[in-house]
């Protein structure tokens, strides 16, 4: 089996209000948009919001987004009117991470890569 392409599809509340989140407040740029629903970028894969959800998402579900400068990236959210529900620090991990959340309560991770930390490193080099 061969999977091809991926996408999180998302059905919110209120979708109008989702999609200016998603558009203005994240800034995610769109791939495409058809009748009820948007499909936007992000990094390597697509985010759809489309249609109309009956219920808050599952406390399951969480986007991971990596950034290059976590404290650039928060501040410019802020501008736009983004509520940081955790500031950025350091995780036990070794990642920089801050949270914030969209219109329906989906955690969103805000993710800076350290240069030396391991998802950067070539495991093929001694």
């Amino acid at each position: 089996m061969e999977f091809l392409s991926s996408r999180l599809i998302i059905h919110p509340v209120d979708p109008p209000r989702s999609l200016a989140f998603y558009r203005d407040v994240l800034g995610l740029a769109i791939y495409r948009e058809f009748p009820g629903g948007t499909v936007f970028f992000v990094g390597n894969g697509h985010l759809e919001v489309s249609a109309r959800g009956g219920t808050r998402a599952s406390p399951d579900l969480a986007l991971w987004l990596q950034v290059r400068d976590l404290a650039e990236s928060v501040a410019e959210l802020r501008d736009r009117g983004a509520e940081i529900v955790r500031e950025p620090r350091l995780e036990p991990w070794g990642l920089h991470e801050a949270w914030l959340a969209d219109p329906d309560g989906i955690p969103i991770v805000l993710v800076q890569v350290p240069p030396d930390h391991p998802m950067r490193l070539d495991p093929r080099t001694p």
